[in-house]
């Protein structure tokens, strides 16, 4: 099977017609003659309209899909059109946009590896470059959302990424549901202002429909959460609830030892911070010792009060707490 034949099954342009392919061996291209069909006007690119044809431009070379590690150039004539309502205008092609040297197979295709490697990796797999890759992923990306539909959202995860050096932060949205896992929506900084363009985009109509909403524990966060989904049962990463628990656990084990001490009591709190914050699995022998001669004191019910009441503090006073105060209840009981 010919080239020729094989582009006419998979990218088939009405109006035009492949002419023939040539291969260059020294600089392992294909180039891949195109011109318009007989009796085709061509397109005018302002208003998307039928005209006559006005005069040629020079060849240009447009970037296709490469094959067998050989990259593949669509070269074309360009014409100008004589519109009636646009005047002299470049025409349309069906293969690419505007100025773009890609074709919008090639960039779909750019952009389907980037997913899977690094841009500059992707660049030197198939011969292009890390330019050529950010075109084509802000292409994909562009057509996505002009042709997305938000359609009723019940589940949003809220989360921050750190990029380049410093403390710079993007703060993502996603829509977190069995039947559509997406990204919503990237704004800069993990601020209020910022997180609250996220609702802003989507409205609130939109907004007053969210039944979960899941983040961490980033203040600026949960403000904006408050304010705009007091409907939503709002979940809270284990791990920062957690990490709250033990620093709270930590902050009461350091008083209590403090106020022993000063009591003339035996130090029995000193060094024991991980013999209260391991699991009991993970303890050492000597550990285990140390948690048994501490467990011999009546604090375990101060320590344990308190740091449900510290845990309490450090969290937003609604409903999102509900799992922390669990945690604290057990705690408390144990």
């Amino acid at each position: 099977m010919r080239l020729i034949t094989l582009l006419n099954h998979c990218e088939r342009f009405p109006g035009f017609v492949y002419v023939k392919a040539r291969l260059s061996e020294q600089s392992r291209t294909v180039e891949i003659d195109v011109r318009p069909r007989r009796g085709s006007k061509p397109v005018c690119s302002g208003c998307h309209q039928r005209a006559p044809t006005y005069d040629h431009l020079s060849v240009r070379r447009f970037d296709f899909v490469p094959v067998w590690g050989f990259i593949v150039l669509l070269v074309y004539r360009m014409r100008r059109v004589d519109c009636r309502d646009c005047g002299v205008r470049v025409e349309e092609v069906p293969w690419a946009i505007g100025k773009h040297q890609m074709t919008k197979a090639f960039m779909l295709f750019l952009a389907y590896w980037a997913r899977k490697l690094s841009w500059t990796e992707t660049a030197l797999a198939f011969g292009s470059s890390w330019d050529k890759v950010c075109q084509a992923v802000e292409y994909v990306v562009g057509w996505g959302l002009e042709h997305r539909s938000l359609g009723p959202i019940v589940a949003i995860g809220v989360d921050e990424i750190q990029y380049a050096k410093g403390h710079k932060y993007l703060t993502l949205v996603y829509q977190i549901e069995p039947e559509c896992t997406r990204l919503l929506w990237l704004g800069k900084e993990r601020t209020v202002e910022s997180f609250e363009q996220f609702f802003i985009m989507i409205g609130q109509p939109l907004a007053e429909k969210i039944a979960f909403v899941c983040s961490d524990m980033w203040k600026p966060y949960l403000r904006v959460i408050r304010e705009r989904c007091s409907q939503a049962v709002h979940i809270l990463d284990r791990f920062h609830i957690v990490a709250k628990m033990n620093d709270a656990l930590d902050d009461v084990r350091a008083a209590e030892a403090r106020r022993m001490a000063q009591d003339g009591h035996e130090p029995i709190l000193k060094k024991t911070r991980w013999c209260v914050l391991k699991r009991k699995s993970n303890l050492t022998s000597h550990q285990r010792f140390r948690l048994r001669d501490l467990l011999r004191y009546n604090i375990k019910k101060r320590i344990s009060s308190n740091s449900g009441t510290t845990c309490r503090q450090h969290g937003p006073a609604n409903s999102s707490m509900t799992g922390a105060g669990r945690r604290c209840a057990r705690a408390s009981r144990q």
